[in-house]
This record gives structure tokens, sequence and C-alpha cells, in this order.
């Protein structure tokens, strides 16, 4: 009976029959309109300009940089940053993604909280920032051979379901490469010191194909602590990117 069951579900992994998408996209996608959620998150190209602004605010400087797809293919290109896992952009079509960098050059650290940060559209819509979870959700529903049945089966012994083959092995692991370059490059919460400069990528949902023009807040950035330790001022960085719309 249990050897039966155990051959029917390896021929469901094989055939890529039973795969269930991860609940990470079945989520909403953005703050607005709920009739708006069905056109995000789909493949866009995007084209913004300016490509990259500067502001500076208490002598906080901020570069905020479109991540386009040659400039993201040059970024993970660079082997000094990546070393080994360098050539591949694991971000897709299905995400927009900026280049964030802060230098501060106060006298006091100031406090940085990316998961803050937002972008909106001009279609009434505010997206918060996505991680590599959300990314990895959209790679396995790329590729559902090596992933249908992951949570059952990665952890399965040999003869679990009566079957005398290493059920678990014949499941692909997390693509260590496209986790390891988000990791490695994502914008993280933190301090920042006189005289440190940090940069990072901060990814979101992709908005609707009609948008016309976006706008990345770089907002809760905390400065001007007291002897408590507790911020007296909070810095926002916004940003304005209009879009380019496709040639015809």
């Amino acid at each position: 009976m249990h050897r039966a069951f155990g051959i029917a579900l390896l021929t469901v992994v094989l055939c890529g029959c039973g795969v269930r998408t991860s609940s990470l996209l079945l989520e909403r996608h953005a703050r607005g309109p709920i009739a708006e959620n069905a056109s995000i998150a789909h493949r866009v190209d995007w084209k913004l300009e300016p490509l990259s602004q500067t502001q500076t605010q208490k002598n906080v400087d901020v570069i905020a940089t479109f991540g386009s797809q040659s400039w993201m293919k040059d970024f993970f290109s660079n082997r000094n940053a990546f070393g080994a896992f360098a050539g591949m952009n694991p971000y897709f079509l299905e995400n927009i993604v900026f280049y964030v960098r802060v230098a501060n050059k106060s006298t006091q650290p100031i406090l940085i909280n990316p998961p803050a940060f937002v972008l909106i559209d001009d279609r009434g819509n505010q997206y918060t920032p996505i991680n590599e979870d959300y990314v990895n959700a959209i790679a396995e529903a790329k590729a559902p051979v090596a992933v249908a049945t992951r949570g059952m089966l990665e952890d399965a012994r040999p003869g679990y379901f009566g079957v005398g083959v290493p059920i678990g092995k014949l499941v692909n692991t997390r693509p260590q490469g496209r986790f390891a370059l988000i990791k490695q490059s994502s914008l993280q919460s933190g301090y920042l010191y006189p005289s440190v400069t940090y940069d990072g990528l901060v990814a979101f949902w992709s908005p609707s194909h009609d948008t016309k023009s976006l706008k990345l807040v770089l907002t809760d950035i905390k400065t001007d602590f007291n002897a408590n330790n507790e911020p007296q001022a909070s810095l926002e960085f916004p940003f304005t990117f209009q879009v380019v719309p496709p040639k015809k």
C-alpha cells in the first residue's frame, strides 16, 4: 500500500503535477484600489528617467538609482563584489529594483529602516519592499518540476513512503546563488556612524504597465539622537521618476 503510494507520488514529482502557488504570491501586492491588484506584479521591462538622483539633508547624502535591466546586469557581473555568484541578475521582470546609497557626513549616527521605504505610483498604489522569500517564490513558480512537492518531500528519508530511494534528494534545494546575491546586495536596517557610506538594493513588485510616474520615498531615517538614544528628527527623501513609454 505504502509502496504504491510512494510510486504514485514520485510520478507526480517527475511529471510536475500538483503544483501549488506559494502563499507569498497570493498576497495583495500593494496598498491601493483592490481592482488594481490584478494588474500588478506582471513582467514589465521598465525604462525610467532620470536614471539617478541625489539629495542632501542634515549632511546625509542619498543617491537613488533605477535598476534597469542593463544596469542590473552590470551590477551583478562584479566578481569583486559577488565572487563565484557573480553573473546572474537574481530578480525578475515582475520586480522593480532601485539602488540606494547613503553617506552619513554628519557628526552623529543615523538609523535607516529600508522596510519602511515605499514606492508610490500615479494610479493610487503604494508598495512596500519585498525580500528574498518573495523573489524565490517567483523562481519556484517558474520551475514547477523541481519544487512541486518540496514541502512534503525535501526532508523525507529513504523508504518513508515504502520506496527504497532517497526521495528527498529528488527535489532541488533552494537556488543558493539567487538567495546569496539577494542577501549580499539588499539594503539592510541599522545604524550608520559618521563618515560611513552604505549602499544596496531595494526591490518592489512591478506596478501596472500603464503607470506613468513613480515616487520612491526613503523615509523613517532617524537622526539627532539625544542622551537616551532617542531620535529627535526623522528624514524623508522623495525621488520622482517618469516612465519612458516604449518605442513604437
